[in-house]
């Protein structure tokens, strides 16, 4: 078995863990090559706009890759818009084995059409712009498989995904080590990492996170060109669950 090529797209506005949660994962197969691919080499900065991950490889230089990991962020939705990703992406889906996102990184793949009518999950605070964008939302599930295509939900969700690609493509023992490799044993101090585990006013306060990221990478031109229908609605979405 030759070397396995996988692409992480990068994008200037993206969340860096639904990039760096897969990388860590898939990083240590043996024979993986791991890319960070977008338009230019060099750094992009992420949605904290202080944090900058590097662009290794263009679109250009990986027509082909075995998985394809796109992330989300505050700007998947304008990357939604751009006809040279979304063009890169359709082509490189033909021969992939895999094709798969993280958190918002799904509104990429439903605006490649890749998600039209199909059962598909992205961050909790998203759903609904999923369903604008014609995929059929799972709001209850981590990771949702389909034919040759996978989706997680938000952010932390991505090291889930990248454990079960690995489980998938090269075995469950080898996807068993590197989640003791990276210790990979959640307990976490709270259990409010979903919407039904959330109080009110934990949700308004984690909608109103969003809603600040998004307005920060808005004013500073991020986000270019007028805002898709996606975008709108995923706006609209959260300011009304805000004031409830």
């Amino acid at each position: 078995m030759g070397t396995s090529q996988v692409a992480i797209v990068l994008y200037p506005g993206m969340t860096a863990l639904d990039a760096i949660g897969p990388y860590e994962v898939l990083r240590l197969v043996p024979d993986v090559e791991v890319r960070f691919v977008g338009h230019e080499l060099g750094p992009v900065l992420t949605d904290s706009g202080v944090l900058a991950l590097g662009v290794t490889h263009t679109f250009a230089e990986t027509p082909a890759p075995q998985i394809i990991v796109v992330p989300g962020g505050p700007a998947a939705t304008a990357v939604a818009a751009d006809r040279r990703v979304l063009n890169w992406l359709r082509s490189a889906h033909r021969t992939s084995a895999w094709t798969t996102s993280v958190c918002t990184g799904a509104l990429v793949l439903a605006a490649g059409g890749l998600l039209d009518g199909k059962p598909a999950t992205t961050h909790w605070a998203a759903q609904g712009a999923l369903a604008l964008l014609g995929a059929e939302p799972q709001r209850d599930q981590r990771v949702v498989r389909g034919d040759r295509v996978a989706t997680a939900a938000g952010v932390a969700a991505g090291i889930d995904l990248a454990l079960w690609l690995v489980g998938e493509t090269f075995g469950p023992q080898r996807a068993q080590a590197i989640q003791l490799d990276i210790e990979y044993d959640p307990q976490p101090p709270f259990d409010a990492g979903h919407p039904s585990k959330a109080s009110g006013a934990v949700q308004r306060m984690a909608l109103a996170d969003q809603v600040r990221l998004l307005g920060g990478l808005r004013h500073s031109g991020t986000l270019i060109g007028t805002a898709s229908g996606a975008q709108k609605a995923l706006w609209r979405s959260m300011i009304r669950r805000i004031r409830r």
